[in-house]
């Protein structure tokens, strides 16, 4: 007997929205992962975000995993008369590991002193931000831009940026998945 493929509704509550996703049964969908553009939808901030689907008592959803701002969104933002700083660190969540990569652009050269405040002062009020936040609500944020403003205005005391961005933002290991883990273990 041959069977068909479907189409099945995929909830995506991050951003609001319902996809349609095909397959030949709500089984096989599951831990599969999907890939948004959500260029049209922020009104040119080129963002793509990676969700990974679950399937629990016949309703699919999915929870995000990876977003990342695409590189020549940033290219098109940097002028040549302004710094940049970049960083690369972990964060621990309610619910998670992450890593996080900010992305800001002064509005002009600056000393690299400076730089390195920025660059310090990023990392200690987004670890301090996210403690209390759980995946859903950080992704949220970074997609709608409130956790950038937030960012930006704190970070305006020691440098007025021209953009601050969260580049990419991933979940590196689930509080959950790891106390499964350790519960087989024993």
């Amino acid at each position: 007997m041959v069977i068909k493929n479907k189409f099945f509704d995929v909830e995506l509550p991050v951003i609001g929205e319902k996809i349609k996703l095909i397959g030949k049964a709500e089984e096989e969908l599951n831990n599969k992962r999907v890939k948004i553009d959500l260029t049209r939808k922020l009104r040119g901030k080129s963002i793509e975000i990676i969700f990974k689907i679950t399937v629990k008592d016949k309703k699919i959803t999915a929870e995000p995993v990876r977003l990342s701002l695409l590189g020549y969104f940033i290219r098109r933002m940097i002028r040549k008369s302004a710094n940049y700083v970049e960083d690369s660190f972990t964060g621990e969540s309610k619910d998670s590991i992450l890593r996080i990569k900010p992305f800001l652009i002064t509005r002009q050269k600056v000393s690299r002193a400076i730089r390195k405040n920025l660059r310090n002062k990023t990392k200690e009020d987004i670890t301090e931000t996210i403690k209390n936040m759980s995946v859903e609500e950080i992704f949220t944020d970074i997609i709608f831009g409130k956790f950038q403003k937030n960012l930006s205005l704190k970070l305006k005391k020691i440098y007025p940026l021209a953009l601050c961005e969260i580049r990419e933002i991933f979940i590196e290991k689930s509080k959950f998945n790891q106390i499964i883990t350790e519960e087989k273990i024993k």
